[in-house]
């Protein structure tokens, strides 16, 4: 520490302490010190910290305020061919309707025009059934059936039914409109579309089956299935107790044998139930003893163990049984 000189008896110098750095020596009285600079210390990084906080509540504040109000905005309308859920539009009543309707338009064949046009009088909007005359054309339809509907509104749909036109497959789709539920018509001209094609079937999935399980169900169901046909009494023996599984009407076909079951193995909790796919072959009663007369069908069976037997519980048409 730097000292200054002073002076003292005998006319020496005598060194005080001077200041250094701000440290002054021991027994001096300290001088003030100075105020330190605004900042000094890192006090500005917090308020730089509180700043930004801000920015970001701001923020929070205002998306969770505009985002729900903006995308409101931007919902796009309803598009025309689709009907919201509480539609009022009777569709059962609309759907024989427009079956009715499709089994005059189809069957022209032999009317001249004016007579097509009184029998589409009742369907149609009045003074409009000349449009829909083909005189000259023949248009024949059969096995016409409703395939779907498509509703608009509480007024407006589209009735889809199927049919055989010319002896052809083919879709008709009818526009009707609906003034209540006891008041229809045709509210423009009809429309043939192609018939639905056919679909190309995906691989099965493959499963572990149940050998075991398999063994024991296969003579089992080919009992059940003769029952089925053919002996009502002991129909009883194979189904579970409180399950009810209504034979084949009396004198229609007659058991030939069961091909094969395919068992799969137990899950998870399933030990003593299984849903069995059964390939059965059939023979119209009274038909004679040829493969001819054959017929193959597929069954999806629920199936329970009990003690040591199986017993049937549902039995329904199986899905997807090719490739299994």
């Amino acid at each position: 520490m730097a000292r200054k000189p002073t002076a003292r008896r005998g006319g020496g110098p005598v060194e005080e302490p001077a200041e250094a750095d701000g440290l002054y020596a021991f027994g001096d009285s300290p001088r003030r010190s100075r105020r330190p600079r605004a900042g000094a210390g890192g006090r500005w990084w917090i308020w730089v910290g509180r700043a930004v906080l801000w920015a970001f509540i701001i923020v929070v504040i205002f998306n969770g305020i505009w985002m729900p109000l903006r995308g409101g905005m931007a919902q796009p309308a309803p598009q025309s061919g689709s009907a919201s859920d509480d539609t009022d539009f009777p569709t059962t009543a609309a759907s024989g309707f427009a079956a009715r309707f499709a089994g005059v338009y189809l069957n022209a064949d032999g009317l001249q025009s004016e007579e097509r046009a009184d029998a589409l009088a009742a369907f149609v909007p009045e003074g409009r059934a000349a449009s829909f005359a083909a005189e000259g054309e023949a248009l024949t339809g059969d096995d016409i059936g409703v395939v779907g509907i498509d509703v608009r509104d509480d007024h407006n749909a589209v009735v889809t039914l199927s049919a055989d036109v010319n002896g052809a497959p083919m879709s008709l789709d009818v526009p009707v409109y609906a003034a209540d539920t006891d008041h229809f018509v045709v509210s423009g001209p009809p429309a043939l579309l192609a018939a639905p094609g056919r679909a190309a079937l995906p691989d099965p999935e493959t499963a572990e089956t149940d050998a075991a399980a398999r063994e024991e169900l296969l003579p089992r169901l080919e009992r059940f299935f003769a029952a089925y046909a053919e002996d009502p009494h002991y129909l009883s023996d194979f189904v579970e107790p409180g399950a009810r599984i209504d034979r084949l009407p009396p004198d229609t076909l007659e058991f030939v044998e069961l091909v094969d079951i395919a068992v799969p193995a137990a899950g998870s909790g399933d030990n003593d139930g299984r849903r069995v796919t059964a390939e059965v072959v059939w023979r119209p009663a009274g038909a004679e003893d040829t493969a001819s007369t054959e017929l193959t069908q597929s069954y999806e069976l629920a199936v329970v163990k009990d003690g040591e037997n199986w017993y049937v519980r549902e039995i329904h048409g199986a899905p997807q049984s090719f490739g299994e």
